[in-house]
Parts: C-alpha cells; sequence; structure tokens
C-alpha cells in the first residue's frame, strides 16, 4: 500500500486552465504584497505614525521595484548554470520563452531582500524618513506575505523536498525520476509500498512538501513572532534584526528538508559518502541556500550590535501628536473641516 499522499491532481499552475497569463504564483505575490501593506498601515495607525497613504504606497513601490529586479537578476547570477542571461541579457526580464508565457521563471528570495533593502535606503534618503523605523514596520508586515509566495510554489509543483520514506511525503508529478537499478532507491519505495516491476523502471519517489513547511515556518510562525514584540522592541532596529536572523535560522533549517538544485547541488560537502542531494546524507553539506541563510544570521548579529548603542535608539512606540522632528503632523478630516469652514466665514466677511 502507497504510504504517501498524491500531489492534488485538480491542482494546476493556472488559476484557468488553458490561459496561462493568470497562474496561482503570480496571484500569490499580489495577496502577499496586499496582505503585507495593510499589516503597515496598521502600524501606522496603531503609533498614530505621521506617514500619510500616499508616503506608504511610494515606500511599497520602491520597495516592490527593488524586490523584482533584485530577485530576478540574482537568480540568473547564482541559480542560473548557463550563460543564455550572460549572451542575451535582455532576457532577464522578458516573460516568454518558445513563443509561449512563461512569466519571470526563477526569483530569488535572497536577491530580493537585497533589492528591498536598497529600494528602502533610496526611499527613506529621498523622503526623508528613519530607515530603522521603516524596515522594523516593514519586517513586521511582510512575512505574513511568505506564506501565500510558498502555496504559490506548491500550486506549480514546484520547490518540493528531498525524497523521504515519512509520514508527510508526497509524491509530485513533475518530480525526477530515479532507476530501481540504485539500491537507495529500492529501498525507498519499498518502505513507501511502491511496486518496483523491474530494475529498469524510473521510479517517483515521495518528497517532503517542503514548500508547505516553509508557508508555515518562514510565514505564519516567524510572522507572528515578530508581530507580537513589536510594540515590546528594546531599540528602534531591533525588529530589522530579528527578522533577518529569525528567517536566516528558519530557512537553514528547512533547507535540510528542500531538495538542492539539481545543477548546483551542495556548494560545500564536507561528507562525501555518494548519495544524491535529493537524499538526505549529513548535516555537514551544505546548499547554496544554507550560504546565504548564514550570511544572514551573522548579518543580524552585526546590525543587532551595531544600531543598539546608536543616538535616537529609544524605542518610541506612539507618536501622540502625530510629529516627530522634521515631519509635520498629518491633518486630521475634523481639522480640514473646520479650515474650510473658517475660510468660508471669511469669505462673507470680506463680502
Amino acid at each position: 500500500m502507497l504510504l504517501a499522499v498524491q500531489f492534488p491532481s485538480w491542482l494546476s499552475p493556472e488559476v484557468i486552465p488553458g490561459v496561462p497569463v493568470l497562474r496561482w504564483y503570480g496571484l500569490m505575490y499580489i495577496v502577499a504584497f496586499g496582505v503585507a501593506y495593510i499589516l503597515f498601515r496598521r502600524q501606522i495607525r496603531e503609533r498614530n505614525f505621521p506617514m500619510t497613504e500616499d508616503d506608504a504606497a511610494m515606500l511599497f513601490t520602491w520597495g516592490i521595484a527593488g524586490l523584482i529586479i533584485g530577485a530576478r537578476v540574482f537568480s540568473t547570477l547564482v541559480y542560473e548554470t548557463s550563460d543564455i542571461y550572460r549572451h542575451q541579457p535582455w532576457l532577464i526580464f522578458w516573460p516568454f520563452r518558445g513563443g509561449r508565457f512563461t512569466g519571470l521563471a526563477g526569483m530569488s528570495y535572497h536577491g530580493g531582500v537585497i533589492g528591498c533593502i536598497l529600494g528602502v535606503i533610496f526611499y527613506s534618503i529621498r523622503y526623508k524618513f528613519d530607515f530603522r523605523e521603516m524596515t522594523d514596520m516593514l519586517c513586521a508586515s511582510i512575512p505574513l506575505g511568505y506564506t501565500f509566495g510558498r502555496l504559490g510554489n506548491f500550486a506549480n509543483g514546484e520547490l518540493y523536498g528531498r525524497v523521504t520514506t515519512g509520514p508527510l511525503g508526497m509524491i509530485f508529478p513533475h518530480a525526477q525520476r530515479y532507476s530501481a537499478a540504485e539500491a537507495w532507491v529500492r529501498e525507498v519505495a519499498e518502505k513507501a509500498g511502491i511496486a518496483v516491476s523491474s530494475q529498469t523502471a524510473m521510479l517517483n519517489l515521495p518528497r517532503h512538501p517542503s514548500q508547505l513547511y516553509e508557508a508555515l515556518f518562514e510565514g505564519v510562525v516567524l510572522w507572528t513572532i515578530i508581530w507580537l514584540v513589536r510594540k515590546h522592541k528594546p531599540f528602534t532596529g531591533f525588529l530589522t534584526g530579528l527578522y533577518i536572523g529569525g528567517y536566516g535560522l528558519i530557512r537553514f533549517v528547512l533547507e535540510y528538508f528542500r531538495e538542492p538544485d539539481a545543477d548546483l547541488g551542495y556548494r560545500i560537502e564536507f561528507v562525501k559518502n555518494g548519495i544524491p542531494p535529493a537524499l538526505f546524507s549529513s548535516l555537514f553539506n551544505f546548499t547554496t541556500g544554507q550560504i546565504f541563510n548564514f550570511v544572514m544570521i551573522v548579518t543580524a548579529l552585526l546590525w543587532m550590535i551595531i544600531v543598539a548603542p546608536l543616538p535616537g535608539h529609544e524605542p518610541v512606540l506612539r507618536y501622540p501628536d502625530g510629529a516627530r522632528a522634521g515631519i509635520a503632523p498629518p491633518v486630521s478630516a475634523e481639522a480640514k473641516e473646520a479650515a474650510r469652514k473658517n475660510r468660508r466665514k471669511l469669505r462673507k466677511k470680506l463680502r
């Protein structure tokens, strides 16, 4: 008896089968941005922070633009092993392949973070907002959006995990198949209840649904922690470090369940045992993602050390009058209406 779960046959990458322009992955990105924006606006209201809706919309415009550019460029530089983009760089942002719409296939999370940070830095300088305040509020808003992004990966049937015989194993239809001639393949098949007709058979083995693991831990769990801490942060910039380090740590661990890119494998391999990366073999073999995640953890620690003692680091949780240095408080609707009435009275007197 098969002990793994079959990938839902009714689930397609396209929202409407046959309409490739509308895909779940792209739709989930839009939902993620919307959720982050709603949570950001809530923080502005609860803190009475002097930032208008236009300011917030412009911040997200700069951040999202940087994210998309960084994610796409980083993906082509780090994860693309062919020279296609070096010879034809215009294809980096060209959403068609072979005459059909594919979208921007290949986005790097770490490149997106770098691009988004640069966008927020430029915005903060241009509009004279404190960078640490901006990133703290963003870092309390963004992680929940990852839940939807990873669900988009799941709908695409991509970024699946390593081979497993555990109870959470799932058969992904487009996963790489392995020859039953390999002893480890036959062993996994036997434990998973997969019949082996012959040693020449190519078997689709159960995988960890790592997209769902990431949706839960990178999204819901990390966001919940940061959201609960946001009103009790010890200094401005703390949530930024908590997010960078927390994500790096969670993703570093989850990479042990996620299959490395087939053409990259391990970037650091201390234990060479001949076992393919699709099957977990050692805690001391590290993927590209784990290297970047380790850098995130170190960066978060350095950030905490640097920003904690900076002048003006006190955690201002609220702006009672909606004002802070260099920024005028927002004008309420009541104040605007009172000003209009005064202008009308003045016009009547002048007549």
